[in-house]
């Protein structure tokens, strides 16, 4: 009986998509763009707190925004109110960005025209953080009412995190959150820094921002 040869589709799907991402990031590097894949799950304040660390850093650098989700314009519509130059991606039931549709979407924002461009991934933890989007750095959000215990059950995308942002700490007296308990879990999966912000109130979005553009002016930026 002959063998059955296996071919683990995944395996090599993701070592092709793994090249295309650093030459992406390569092609992005040459025009002196830096990008910004920012991850979370659905509702846990991705839109608010981009709109927030936009509005602080677009006196100083020329930002651009990719929104993408399953279907729908609601966030893009948000960026655009806001003055903030900004289109929608569709993923077709995709719930990821892989290298290639990051460079279909520089390519139609017009990557060489700004400074900083950062992608609003798909709502989700698990897909996001198994393909790399040709970003140079990750940033992952996640909300206090999603609950301390996030870095346990979802290791992968806390591993690929290069600075963990905890959202919506104004609603902390409501939940059941311990932010020392928080930063031991995420210290078991990676070494990134910490943010605690608020985009209702502002707070911490500062010291984020000032964390963002230390990587962009010191060119730290490699990917993690």
């Amino acid at each position: 009986m002959k063998d059955i040869q296996i071919l683990d589709l995944k395996k090599t799907i993701l070592k092709d998509n793994d090249a295309d991402a650093e030459k992406l990031r390569r092609e992005l590097d040459a025009i002196g763009t830096v990008y910004l894949n920012v991850m979370s799950s659905p509702g846990s304040g991705k839109t608010s707190t981009i709109l927030q660390m936009v509005k602080l850093l677009k006196t100083n650098y020329r930002v651009g925004v990719l929104q993408a989700d399953i279907d729908g314009d609601t966030d893009t519509r948000t960026m655009l109110d806001a003055g903030i130059p900004a289109i929608q991606l569709h993923t077709g039931g995709m719930c990821h960005l892989d290298a290639q549709m990051s460079r279909d979407s520089l390519t139609a924002i017009g990557a060489k025209d700004f400074d900083l461009i950062m992608l609003e991934n798909v709502g989700n933890l698990v897909c996001p953080a198994e393909f790399d989007t040709g970003a140079h750095k990750n940033l992952v959000i996640l909300s206090v009412p999603e609950g301390d215990d996030k870095p346990l059950k979802y290791p992968l995308m806390f591993e690929k995190a290069d600075a963990v942002c905890v959202s919506k700490i104004d609603a902390m007296p409501a939940f059941d959150f311990d932010m020392a308990r928080f930063k031991e879990h995420v210290a078991l999966r990676t070494a990134a820094p910490v943010f605690f912000v608020s985009a209702r109130t502002g707070e911490g979005i500062r010291a984020l921002c000032d964390w963002l553009v230390k990587q962009m002016q010191t060119k730290e930026y490699g990917h993690g």
